[in-house]
């Protein structure tokens, strides 16, 4: 069975991301794993205030990631694996990947306009040669329509 990794975050190339591969696991009879990154928290002197900031970061992250999942059940997909790792986003990204070798491609989301963020960056440049499955990036200029045709092939 194939297994497509998705970083949910609240932009649109996460959306890109996760319409192809939620699409594409339906046409392969796999499964999705969504993933949410809560970054670090800058230090706070104050370590109540520090672990306050700490968690509704993790809550927002939980909600973001529920919500994408909750989506993708309405209309009619597998129930994804979720999770919700804190960290600096590539390190997650890399130790998810290393914990989970069912993991068949890591799918990103190009920008509509403007240069790629930093895991596109990062996965299809110098990171590339260490990684133990493909990495596909759905470009953000495509349309529903476009996704599910390219998605289906």
């Amino acid at each position: 069975m194939r297994v497509y990794l998705v970083i949910v975050d609240e932009s649109d190339e996460a959306l890109v991301a996760l319409h192809y591969a939620a699409r594409r696991a339906a046409k392969t009879e796999g499964a999705l794993h969504l993933l949410a990154i809560v970054p670090p928290q800058e230090f706070n002197a104050f370590a109540g205030v520090q672990a306050t900031i700490e968690e509704e970061a993790r809550a927002r992250a939980e909600t973001l990631v529920t919500a994408a999942a909750g989506n993708l059940l309405s209309t009619g997909a597998k129930m994804p694996l979720i999770s919700v790792e804190v960290g600096e986003d590539i390190k997650v990204v890399r130790r998810y990947l290393e914990n989970h070798p069912e993991v068949s491609a890591l799918v990103l989301g190009a920008a509509r306009e403007g240069g790629p963020g930093p895991l596109v960056s990062h996965f299809t440049g110098s990171g590339l040669a260490r990684m133990a499955c493909p990495v596909f990036v759905v470009p953000g200029s495509l349309d529903e329509e476009a996704i599910e045709r390219l998605a289906d092939n």
